[in-house]
């Protein structure tokens, strides 16, 4: 009986590999397509999804992860990474050792990530409105700077700076900017507690 569940968890282990590879080579395809420069160690678990508008920038920095698929992230994931610029002017900057987990990064002016940033499974971050043609307004930067972890479906809203060092709680929504070293949580999200108490 042993033998046969270390079968059946080496054989798990084995897709999960397969997975892995198969999906990098695919997004770097996808990512030389759409003009998209990465850094070394890039991985991607799952499909990815991009759209960037042919005069907007994309980069990616060295050992992150793009994971889309459950296997991976136990808490579940509703839908793929996805990564989109809808104007020339757009400018995503994700940095190095940067962690995903069926994020949504949406940009119409810029979202600046720093290193070590861990995103939480099915986070949403948008420097924009939704329906432009409908509520017309100004889209605002979005700048979550070195060594934050935003747990689960966190949303960050358009105008926020996150500090470094900072935790978001999960479910928060991000309407302010953040301080550096605490913990906030929140819908409006708040700071409630600073790291080194």
């Amino acid at each position: 009986m042993d033998y046969r569940a270390s079968f059946m968890r080496k054989l798990y282990w084995n897709r999960v590999d397969f997975l892995k590879i198969a999906s990098t080579l695919l997004a770097q395809i996808k990512f030389k397509f759409w003009g998209i420069p990465f850094g070394k160690k890039l991985h991607v678990i799952g499909r990815i999804i991009v759209f960037k508008n042919p005069e907007s920038v994309i980069q990616i920095g060295d050992y992150c992860i793009f994971n889309s698929s459950s296997k991976l992230n136990f808490r579940g994931i509703n839908h793929p990474c996805i990564l989109q610029t809808g104007t020339k002017h757009a400018k995503i900057i994700i940095g190095n050792h940067v962690e995903m987990s069926g994020c949504s990064i949406v940009c119409n002016d810029s979202v600046m990530i720093g290193n070590n940033v861990l995103l939480g499974a099915n986070c949403q971050i948008g420097d924009r409105d939704g329906h432009q043609d409908r509520y017309a307004s100004k889209p605002a930067p979005i700048i979550i700077e070195d060594g934050v972890w935003l747990g689960m479906n966190v949303t960050v809203l358009k105008g926020v700076t996150i500090g470094t060092n900072t935790i978001i709680g999960a479910n928060s929504l991000v309407t302010k900017d953040i301080p550096a070293n605490c913990i906030a949580v929140g819908n409006p999200c708040k700071p409630f507690k600073s790291k080194l108490q």
